[in-house]
């Protein structure tokens, strides 16, 4: 019996050892498509959505494309809608199709105008006749809107928040700090975090700044006590485009903030696939 005890604990510490061996062998990128994976999969509604914006980050990567074709029909009015714009941004034309075929069906405001707002960003101009739609009450072709896609239009513009949400997300950008929706923002704004909102839009305008000053400053910004400021910073980084960060960046990858840690992600995934700059 004490043989066979030995045995099993000897096999479990070698299992450890292996798994251990795995996650040291995974590369930065490799270590935040998990994170991403683990994200996309979430039982948290808000989990799923932020992730659906952070994927945004990351340019031509189809399998990231795969994930947010996923999230368009996902159970959540906010994920669909966020997988939705950030196709657009991504200019994911291979989803132009399911996603005209999606908002046929769609009765949620804000999926439609998601929807039709990332299709004119992919030069589809099936994605105005639903602003034509919302102008004229009624379609291109002349016929008026079924039942359902009336009371679509008029709950929109008669709702104050999703129009709201509608020039936020459309108006401002996918993540005007970093993967941060709109109730994020206003809960922030709320608790009289106005510097840090200052703060946070100083670190965007940063990412744009050539100095090499600026990229020291933002990479210091990525552990700044205000976890909006820290996810501005991981967007900037991840739009400056210099891979050179990725080490001095890894912490974002256990960030205690749950959108901080995916933007984090989807940044430092998106830099480990383009060479650093001064490289060849």
């Amino acid at each position: 019996m004490t043989l066979h005890f030995c045995r099993q604990f000897t096999t479990k510490i070698v299992m450890c050892v292996l798994l251990s061996a795995v996650a040291l062998a995974q590369t930065p990128g490799e270590q935040a498509w998990e994170i991403l994976k683990t994200g996309a999969s979430s039982t948290k509604s808000d989990t799923r959505a932020n992730t659906a914006r952070a994927l945004a980050l990351v340019t031509n990567d189809a399998k990231v494309v795969e994930v947010l074709d996923q999230a368009l029909q996902d159970k959540d009015g906010d994920v669909r809608a966020a997988a939705a714009t950030s196709l657009g941004t991504l200019k994911a034309k291979s989803s132009a199709p399911k996603m005209i075929e999606i908002a046929k069906q769609e009765t949620n405001g804000d999926v439609v105008m998601a929807i039709a707002k990332a299709l004119t960003e992919m030069g589809e101009e099936k994605g105005y006749e639903v602003f034509y739609a919302v102008v004229t009450g009624e379609r291109k072709s002349g016929q008026g809107l079924v039942a359902s896609q009336e009371k679509m239009m008029a709950d929109t513009l008669k709702n104050p928040k999703a129009m709201a949400n509608v020039a936020f997300q459309q108006g401002m950008g996918f993540v005007p700090f970093g993967g941060v929706a709109l109730g994020a923002f206003q809960a922030v704004r709320a608790n009289g975090k106005n510097q840090a909102l200052v703060k946070a839009a100083a670190v965007k305008t940063l990412g744009h700044d050539p100095d090499p000053r600026s990229i020291k400053a933002i990479v210091g910004a990525t552990t700044d006590k205000e976890w909006i400021v820290r996810a501005a910073a991981f967007d900037a980084l991840a739009r400056r485009g210099d891979s050179a960060v990725v080490p001095q960046i890894m912490n974002g990858l256990s960030d205690k903030e749950d959108v901080v840690q995916l933007t984090a992600a989807a940044a430092i995934m998106h830099l480990a696939n383009i060479p650093s700059k001064g490289r060849k």
